[in-house]
């Protein structure tokens, strides 16, 4: 009974990440925004524009991410293990880059500023390009691997106890992988969709401006849906690791490489393909809506939705249907599945029951969305 009951936690913590990963990559907009600060000039009014818009969600992404990390670390401990210890230069590259966006919204209008707006402006450029992409690199992990070995036998070596062994390039690797490069520049131009849609709708007076980013949507959506579309043949198209068994908590796992595993998860959980679609037609509606008609500011709520379900999918694919989510290139009985990476029984339990506040916390986070937007 004890094993039933671990499994079921487990799945419903990979669920609860699932979630969590959708509503940052959802949040991402306010990257998006960023980037898009350098292409007007500093004395126009728009810069002013986008980042009032901005400065009242910024900590709301900072938050989901950083909730986000948690969650992972109290759930799969040994994947925080294995991937923020081991590929510590892309983590730290991502770190660094959400670093420069808090200190920019800190001080960029603070009186004494020797730097000039434009400086802090910069900050927020580089940390929108380089979050939306390597987080995107990241993820992209998930599905084409990475390079580490794990051996928990060595937990109990006092000299040496190390479990997770990375390659000697700790992460940049992943970095200049072009498969997940694909999936970083898909993301990066989904943040830029998503906040030309935000604008939008947060400034929908018909001038200059709203018509500038109606055309900021149909020119970012379209190179989106160029390198989303690449993604998804490559996903569909990969051999992945399927679990022949399952060593849990204690054991070692065995798996066997199948082709085309992805498309297998997408046609064993058939459910997953149709809300994949359905997703990617809301986000092709906000989009397609938004740039051709006269005046239309819905389609963030569109676009944002159906990203939310693409994403909550591509996490399932990953995680369930006996699918280590993170496959390791090097040797591949390392891989981790949802099974041989969680906590115990006890803290998954624990953690469960604080999870039912999770509801609460998105209610807040609705609450003060509206209340900011109100005081904008």
């Amino acid at each position: 009974m004890d094993m039933i009951a671990l499994e079921t936690l487990q799945i419903y913590w990979w669920l609860l990440i699932s979630v969590l990963g959708a509503l940052l990559v959802f949040m991402l907009f306010v990257q998006g925004g960023q980037t898009m600060l350098l292409s007007v000039p500093a004395t126009s009014g728009e810069s002013g524009k986008m980042v009032s818009s901005l400065g009242h969600k910024w900590e709301l992404t900072f938050t989901t991410l950083v909730v986000f990390g948690g969650a992972f670390f109290a759930s799969f401990p040994l994947f925080y293990s294995t991937s923020f210890g081991g590929a510590y230069w892309l983590w730290m590259l991502i770190l660094i880059s959400f670093v420069l966006q808090a200190v920019s919204y800190e001080f960029r209008r603070k009186p004494g500023n020797i730097f000039g707006t434009r400086t802090y402006d910069t900050f927020l450029f580089l940390n929108g390009c380089i979050g939306c992409i390597l987080l995107g690199v990241a993820v992209g992990m998930f599905f084409f691997g990475a390079e580490f070995s794990v051996s928990k036998g060595n937990i109990l070596d006092a000299g040496a106890p190390v479990i997770s062994v990375w390659a000697p390039t700790h992460g940049l690797e992943a970095i200049f992988c072009w498969k997940n490069l694909v999936l970083g520049f898909a993301v990066l131009f989904l943040a830029r969709t998503l906040a030309a849609l935000y604008f939008l709708n947060n400034h929908p007076a018909a001038d200059a401006f709203f018509a500038r980013n109606k055309r900021r949507v149909l020119v970012n959506g379209v190179i989106f849906v160029v390198f989303f579309l690449l993604f998804l043949a490559l996903l569909l198209t990969t051999a992945g690791l399927q679990t022949v068994r399952d060593g849990g908590l204690t054991g070692r796992s065995a798996f066997a490489l199948v082709e085309f595993k992805y498309f297998h998860n997408y046609i064993d959980m058939w459910w997953c393909a149709v809300i994949l679609l359905v997703g990617v037609v809301m986000v092709l509606w906000g989009i397609g809506k938004s740039a051709f008609a006269r005046h239309y500011t819905c389609g963030i709520w569109w676009a944002g939705t159906g990203t939310v379900l693409v994403v909550l999918t591509l996490f399932w694919v990953a995680g369930y249907n006996s699918t280590p989510y993170y496959p390791s290139l090097t040797d591949p009985s390392s891989s981790l599945t949802i099974f041989n990476s969680s906590s115990s029984l006890f803290t998954l339990t624990a953690m469960s029951y604080v999870s039912l506040i999770i509801p609460f916390v998105l209610a807040y986070i609705v609450y003060a969305w509206y209340s900011m937007d109100k005081k904008h």
